[in-house]
């Protein structure tokens, strides 16, 4: 059991204190509420820039590295389409320099020309480098918007386009961080060799000070129940040729998630899984091929992933993996199948329970997804789920009506 307290600051700053004396450790994890939904289709990569930009010097501490550094810490912060979230590490007995810190960069940043200039060029070259100068690096900026026609989700969090950042101005960027980055809308753990009467006096010293500003409103845009199959085909300069295919599926807080999570499990988690032994192993017909879910938390997307073996051709190896599902479709899984990936999917969430960090950020998303007690109970949720509940989400989700594909192809 993951043991906390919390208590929410007048300015409705929320936090979260989980006190574990075995660590000479705390770390300082601040979530936003904030990620690449929330971004305006004409201006997207805000959520990303800003992650960025939050490094770039605040108010009264122009360079937020080396004070840290000089306290014995480290950063480092992450984007998706639903959150931003930024964490610290560092001795104990400097758990204050952390505090001083993140206020000042909650207050306010710089907002130097300088700094914007910098981490714009860092993102565009980031853009470039990982989405489109890399081998299947396009992917995702491919398959978002043959899935979602309508929702946000149908952009990745690095944005549409570079011209979006590239366009980006200092008034758009000031925009943007008082709209989000702001104590009413944020989620601070502070975990490891800590006391709560200590994270209370110094939450109250140094965050409470600064103005609550209003919560943003999220707008809930619900994407059309998909009706019809998508397909698209690219060619590009790739060693192999790959197939994706992703069906729309629950939401992270959605009853049934757990059991499409481990139908994924099933499919493709490891060389173990049904599609691993019998189109990989038995029938080579891909090089690799797997099944994850991507937990978002608004309806998310159940993706199968393969790379195909030299010479098999795309419909082939889409046939495979048809006829797999085909299978577990007409015959089932056993107890025993659904026992194994339980005890795998237990056996990583424990062991990710191990680092004080991944407390502190589960607390964090437990908070924000509403129910912080999930950090006590995923498991119970995942032993309850039954060989039914994984069936009636194979019918569910894996109809070919709810399916988008895409071949990425070796160029001609």
């Amino acid at each position: 059991m993951i043991s906390y307290t919390r208590f929410t600051l007048d300015n409705g700053l929320k936090v979260i204190v989980h006190e574990d004396p075995s660590t000479p450790l705390a770390c300082i994890n601040i979530l936003y509420d904030v990620g690449a939904r929330d971004e305006s289709p004409e201006q997207t990569g805000f959520a990303h820039l800003f992650e960025h930009l939050m490094f770039g010097g605040s108010i009264n501490i122009p360079s937020y590295d080396t004070p840290l550094q000089e306290a014995g810490g480290e950063n480092n912060a992450f984007t998706n389409n639903d959150i931003t979230n930024y964490y610290l590490t560092l001795p104990a007995q400097n758990l204050e320099t952390g505090f001083w810190l993140e206020s000042d960069r909650m207050l306010s940043l710089a907002f130097s020309e300088k700094s914007l200039e910098v981490q714009r060029s860092v993102v565009i070259e980031e853009f470039k480098q990982r989405y489109l100068n890399q081998p299947y690096g396009d992917e995702w900026l491919l398959l978002r918007p043959l899935a979602y026609h309508v929702h946000p989700y149908r952009w990745a969090t690095i944005g549409k386009e570079i011209k979006h950042i590239e366009d980006a101005t200092m008034e758009d960027v000031k925009a943007f961080f008082h709209r989000f980055y702001l104590p009413s809308n944020a989620i601070m753990v502070v975990a490891g060799n800590v006391k709560h009467d200590d994270v209370k006096r110094l939450a109250e010293k140094w965050f409470a000070p600064i103005p609550s500003g209003k919560r943003p409103e999220r707008k809930t845009i619900v994407e059309p129940e998909q009706t019809e199959p998508r397909r698209s085909t690219v060619h590009r300069d790739v060693p192999s040729d790959a197939i994706h295919k992703v069906y729309h599926m629950a939401a992270r807080m959605d009853k049934e998630y757990h059991a499409q999570d481990l139908l994924s499990d099933v499919l493709g988690r490891g060389q173990s899984s049904r599609f691993y032994n019998a189109l990989v192993k038995d029938r080579q017909l891909f090089t690799d091929l797997s099944a994850h879910v991507s937990g978002s938390f608004e309806k998310g997307l159940f993706v199968i992933s393969g790379r195909l073996r030299n010479g098999v051709k795309p419909e082939e190896a889409e046939a495979g993996i048809q006829s797999e599902i085909s299978r577990l479709l007409n015959e089932g899984i056993s107890e025993q199948e659904l026992s194994k990936v339980k005890n795998k999917a237990e056996s990583t969430h424990v062991f990710g329970e191990v680092s004080v960090l991944n407390k502190a950020m589960n607390l964090a998303f437990g908070e924000l997804l509403g129910d912080i007690e999930m950090v006590n109970t995923e498991i119970a949720r995942l032993q309850a789920v039954t060989v039914t509940d994984v069936m009636q989400a194979a019918k569910s989700i894996l109809r070919e009506e709810n399916c988008s594909t895409l071949y990425y192809l070796r160029a001609e």
